[in-house]
């Protein structure tokens, strides 16, 4: 457990890289689960999901959890190690299902089909880095393992 939220309190670099996964995460996460910024909401999502991209209900859950709860957590930097693999993988899956095909770039002028992989590399790359130093400054990780080190 100790060396799942060991992090270094100190480190400001994790604390970004944590801020910018939590806040570019979180609102996808919001618009599935709870219909905010324009979403459809838990139960739209999920016909979507199970109907249109033929997940199974039990992928279909995790995705809106990983997106909400898990971008909430590293938001928090709480378990940032667990909640950042858990967006990784999603997004990584993502990445090579439905962009790969379209190439490297987003879709900025409407020319593709759809989006390409750039958004999701830059996603993995700060996750790879909150993989490796944990959550960092002023967060939930740091604060357990401080009180875990005085023990």
């Amino acid at each position: 457990m100790k060396k799942i939220l060991a992090t270094n309190p100190d480190n400001v670099t994790a604390s970004v890289a944590r801020l910018a996964v939590g806040i570019v995460i979180f609102p996808h996460g919001a618009q599935k689960l709870f219909g905010w910024f324009g979403g459809y909401g838990f139960s739209g999502t999920m016909g979507f999901l199970t109907d249109t991209v033929r997940l199974p209900f039990v992928l279909a859950i995790m995705v809106i959890l990983i997106e909400s709860i898990c971008a909430l957590f590293v938001l928090a930097g709480f378990f940032t190690r667990v909640a950042v693999l858990g967006i990784a993988v999603q997004f990584l899956y993502i990445m090579f299902r439905m962009h790969w095909k379209n190439g490297f770039f987003m879709n900025w002028t409407g020319a593709q089909k759809g989006e390409g992989i750039e958004f999701f590399l830059l996603l993995l790359a700060l996750s790879i880095v909150l993989l490796i130093t944990g959550g960092g400054k002023a967060s939930i990780d740091a604060a357990i393992t401080k009180g875990l080190n005085r023990n």
